[in-house]
């Protein structure tokens, strides 16, 4: 099989509906940066030793098939597999399940104790980059309320997942100025 089709040489690529398009375009670039968010949950979880939370971004990994693919396709209605309200609500079960498992702050705590929760936490920051990048998209072409709504949940769970799984806690301090 050869992964080489020379269509994209000139700077194209098709949609899943077969419609060429820039690969430098707001959609491309918005599934292209859940394709970049799928590889780095991929990465966290060879350091994750919690079974459960394997489980969880495995799950998470192949509904984000689902994100890319209805991202790359301009009709929705045409991509078999959309985002719906019930994926949100396993999101939000999530986040409620970790967070009630750890301590209650207030504070911006400086991320990344142990390698599982490092990785997470820039899984979390190319979560909300692929969130912002399909908002900008939002603006221009048709994108599911419900699929937007997912994203942004999404990077709760990787927050609280990252959270549960931080070794030690270091807390940011903020100075306040001296009046």
């Amino acid at each position: 099989m050869k992964i080489y089709t020379k269509t994209g040489d000139k700077g194209q690529t098709s949609l899943y509906d077969s419609t060429r398009i820039d690969k430098d375009s707001l959609r491309v670039e918005s599934y292209g940066t859940i394709d970049e968010l799928n590889s780095n949950l991929g990465f966290a979880r060879n350091f994750v030793e919690d079974k459960d939370v394997v489980e969880i971004l495995y799950n998470i990994q192949r509904e984000l098939f689902d994100v890319a693919g209805e991202l790359a396709t301009r009709d929705r209605e045409k991509f078999p597999e959309k985002i719906h309200e019930g994926h949100v609500q396993s999101l939000e079960r999530i986040i409620d399940t970790y967070l009630e498992k750890i301590d209650k702050i207030d504070k911006f705590i400086i991320p990344g104790s142990n390698k599982a929760s490092a990785a997470l936490h820039v899984a979390r920051t190319v979560c909300r980059r692929a969130e912002r990048r399909i908002l900008t998209l939002s603006r221009h072409e048709e994108v599911s309320d419900v699929l937007i709504k997912y994203v942004n949940r999404l990077s709760d769970v990787i927050y609280a997942l990252a959270r549960y799984l931080e070794s030690e806690l270091k807390y940011v301090e903020f100075q306040k100025p001296s009046q």
